[in-house]
């Protein structure tokens, strides 16, 4: 134990001195290395910036609130097919469906794709029909005037919620509660600014227009081509396996889907949407470092050169050392030693050039969100590149162990 603590010590000594007396030569051996943890960090720290982003914002969606979407089904969507739900559907759901505490839509409609018109600005933003739970179930809250109320929607008012790009966009006072906006050929009175959630993947998140669910089912009429999301939330007694089932059964009756087919709707969480960006996420990060950390083996092969370079040019110091007493197990536990700790400092390096690349690309990108690096990412890199050390090290240590000290001692 002893002496393999000092071979671990004369090892990690002789190292930095090869390091010290020959820079370059060092630089160059750990380049490949270098150059893969760099480009491992540098695509984990942005993927799982955007991970860390996704995960916060759908921290402030209500997590017990559900989602049904229209699903269609790749072949279904080969021969032109596309799934629906309606608003009739959801006057359905609302009305038989008494366990739920909060149940709202949302609509979207190809009437209002012409764009916003303000004055003789003119922006295509997405355009939604909703109600008052709307508000509750995804947190939307007004910074300026207020949401859609039960009365806009009863009486079909022509009112409208706006995202606060929507100002700057349209031109609009900075207060523009009141002033009226045109949607689809119809005038509507702006109620309410929403707080700013800012961008996601590029994605404007306050780039959009509330509006009363039935004034835009009224206006598109009923051979629109509107399409709705149905939201709920179920009260704490209920029991969730039953409304599901509840629901399921009803659409399916409206929908007239026979027994055997598949539901051309789907229900989702903010769990389910979460864990499966989280495994989008995993997949590619996974998928990139292993193509990039090819570069981490050609590293490997720099460093097992070098190694026996470094055992060439010390056959006589080995001759030495073995004629003193040393035992080839020192030997070669010294030579693995020096190999690791290459490895490790190309690491080193990798890891704060990486860091540095993936936090000018998030400072760059302006939609871009902050770099972030996981521990896991920090010990595995460290981890990784201590292995190809040993095991690229390994042959030159071998090399050096088995070396005769009389002919080591007689090299020229």
């Amino acid at each position: 134990m002893f002496k393999s603590l000092i071979a671990i010590m004369e090892g990690t000594k002789a190292a930095l001195q090869a390091i010290r007396a020959n820079a370059m030569r060092s630089a160059l051996t750990c380049l490949g290395i270098i150059i893969g943890v760099a480009a491992v960090i540098t695509v984990v720290a942005v993927m799982q910036g955007f991970t860390k982003q996704i995960n916060n914002m759908m921290a402030d969606m209500a997590p017990d609130v559900t989602t049904i979407k229209p699903f269609t089904s790749p072949e279904q969507e080969m021969v032109g097919v596309r799934s629906k739900l309606t608003y009739e559907d959801f006057l359905e759901l609302k009305g038989k469906i008494k366990e739920a505490e909060t149940m709202t839509a949302l609509m979207f409609t190809w009437r209002f794709a012409g764009g916003a018109q303000y004055g003789n600005k003119t922006h295509n933003s997405r355009v939604m029909g909703t109600e008052q739970d709307y508000q509750k179930a995804y947190r939307t809250y007004p910074d300026k005037g207020r949401f859609i109320r039960a009365e806009d929607d009863e009486k079909r008012r022509r009112v409208a919620f706006i995202g606060p790009s929507l100002i700057e966009k349209l031109n609009l006072p900075k207060n523009p509660v009141g002033e009226y906006i045109k949607l689809g050929g119809e005038w509507f009175r702006i109620i309410g600014v929403a707080e700013s959630q800012g961008s996601l993947l590029g994605f404007d998140q306050d780039d959009y227009i509330n509006i009363p669910i039935s004034t835009m089912s009224a206006l598109e009429g009923a051979m629109g081509s509107s399409n709705v999301q149905i939201m709920f939330r179920l009260k704490p007694e209920a029991n969730e396996e039953q409304i599901t089932a509840q629901i399921t059964r009803i659409l399916r009756q409206r929908h007239k889907i026979k027994d055997g087919q598949d539901s051309d709707f789907e229900f989702e969480t903010a769990e389910k949407a979460r864990a499966n960006f989280d495994k989008f996420t995993g997949s590619a990060t996974a998928i990139t470092a292993g193509i990039v950390g090819i570069s981490l083996i050609v590293g490997g092969i720099g460093v097992m050169n070098i190694m026996l370079v470094s055992v060439t040019e010390r056959t006589r110091v080995i001759g030495t050392l073995k004629a003193l007493g040393a035992t080839p197990g020192f030997i070669m536990l010294q030579f693995l030693v020096e190999a690791v700790v290459l490895s490790l400092f190309g690491g080193l390096i990798g890891l704060a050039l990486g860091y540095g690349m993936a936090a000018m690309i998030s400072a760059m990108v302006p939609s871009m969100p902050d770099a972030f690096i996981p521990g896991w990412a920090i010990m595995l890199s460290f981890g990784f590149t201590s292995m190809i050390g040993i095991v690229f090290g390994l042959a030159p240590a071998i090399k050096a162990a088995r070396l005769n000290p009389i002919d080591a001692l007689r090299y020229e």
